[in-house]
């Protein structure tokens, strides 16, 4: 027995060559339901206002899919090795080009990684051997990418002279300990001299090569966030939605009646386009004339109820308090004292990353990453 599958192709293509009479209706039964039915003609919507006939339509709505699927983002379940130029390193577990991108996918996400190096440049002293820029980049990686690598330069006798920043985004961590190299371009590394580079990362549940950023729990509500807006600016920029439809039923309105209103209508374009007009129907009822607001359906996704929702998911995976990053109380008694809050953070987050940071000292044998005291 052949499969029906070949055959509903051949009349599927028939279909688009000839139209809808070249499919034999007695033939039709080897396709599913809905295919059937979408062989059979079924009037559009009319431009006028006479009525047509109803045909039952059958569709079918797929699973959810994710923006970045779980393989992408979750896993983290291994670091695959890869052949370089001039050597073999690890590749890391998440897309690095992904959560870079991710950074700016909303403004509340990426307002609290700024709350958090505005803090550290703050109280941060700098050294001859390590300036604020390197430091704040150093600080961007290690928040954003889970990770930052901090590169010794030295001298002709092999002593340090200052430490760059190798961008989180390009650099791997080689097979080979100590070994650490910086992906330029397509075939184009640079490999360092091996204890040269420190990387400080946050730790993973997975694996121990490369870190982990601590938000990304709350990923899928920033792209819900990204998504929400983008739908709603699409909305308003395409234009295509109707303003509203005047429906007039029964009320003695002449055909001469419709049209000085279907005038008057055309005529609200432009300048003084906010005007009132008066409809008198003798015999009109409460309803006999209706404003219906088609695009009121877009309104109603509860876009407000999805920015407020996804903004906290994502405050919390930041642990950052609303009022620092000037989200606005939506209650008359606000957030409280925003100076206690930012007391709060700082012992409870700034602090802890500060001592993070501070490893750079021990590596280097020096004391470079120093931080003033608040009062």
């Amino acid at each position: 027995m052949t499969s029906p599958l070949p055959r509903a192709r051949q009349l599927a293509r028939a279909r688009v060559r000839s139209g809808v009479e070249a499919i034999p209706r007695e033939e039709r039964g080897e396709l599913s339901m809905a295919a059937r039915m979408s062989l059979d003609p079924s009037p559009g919507p009319g431009l006028g206002l006479e009525a047509s006939t109803a045909t039952a339509t059958a569709f079918a709505i797929g699973d959810p899919e994710p923006v970045l699927n779980r393989r992408d983002l979750i896993e983290c379940l291994d670091c695959w090795e890869v052949s370089g130029v001039g050597g073999r390193y690890y590749q890391p577990p998440i897309d690095q080009a992904v959560l870079s991108r991710a950074m700016n996918v909303t403004s509340h996400h990426a307002s609290a990684f700024r709350v958090k190096i505005n803090q550290l440049v703050r109280d941060f002293i700098p050294h001859p051997m390590l300036n604020l820029e390197t430091f704040e980049g150093l600080a961007l990686d290690y928040l954003v990418m889970g990770q930052c690598y901090v590169e010794q330069v030295t001298n002709l006798v092999n002593r340090p002279m200052a430490l760059r920043r190798s961008l989180a985004k390009y650099t791997r961590r080689g097979v080979e300990a100590g070994a650490f190299v910086f992906l330029a371009a397509y075939m184009k590394e640079h490999w360092f001299r091996k204890g040269t580079v420190l990387q400080l990362m946050q730790p993973s549940l997975d694996q121990e090569i490369y870190g982990v950023p601590d938000y990304l729990s709350a990923l899928q509500s920033a792209f819900l966030n990204e998504a929400a807006t983008l739908f709603r600016r699409r909305y308003y920029i395409n234009g295509a939605h109707a303003g509203f439809i005047l429906y007039v039923g029964e009320g003695g309105l002449s055909d001469a009646d419709a049209a000085a209103i279907q005038g008057a209508v055309k005529n609200t374009k432009g300048v003084g386009n906010f005007k009132s007009m008066f409809v008198h129907l003798p015999n009109g009822k409460k309803d006999s004339i209706q404003i219906l607001h088609p695009g009121e359906a877009a309104a109603k996704d509860e876009f407000v109820g999805i920015k407020n929702a996804t903004r906290d998911d994502v405050l919390a995976a930041h642990r950052v308090p609303p009022q620092l990053l000037g989200v606005i109380p939506q209650t008359a008694g606000g957030f409280g004292d925003v100076e206690k809050a930012e007391a709060v953070f700082h012992q409870a987050e700034i602090i802890p990353l500060k001592m993070r940071l501070q490893a750079i000292n021990e590596w280097l044998g020096i004391e470079v990453v120093r931080f003033r005291e608040r009062g």
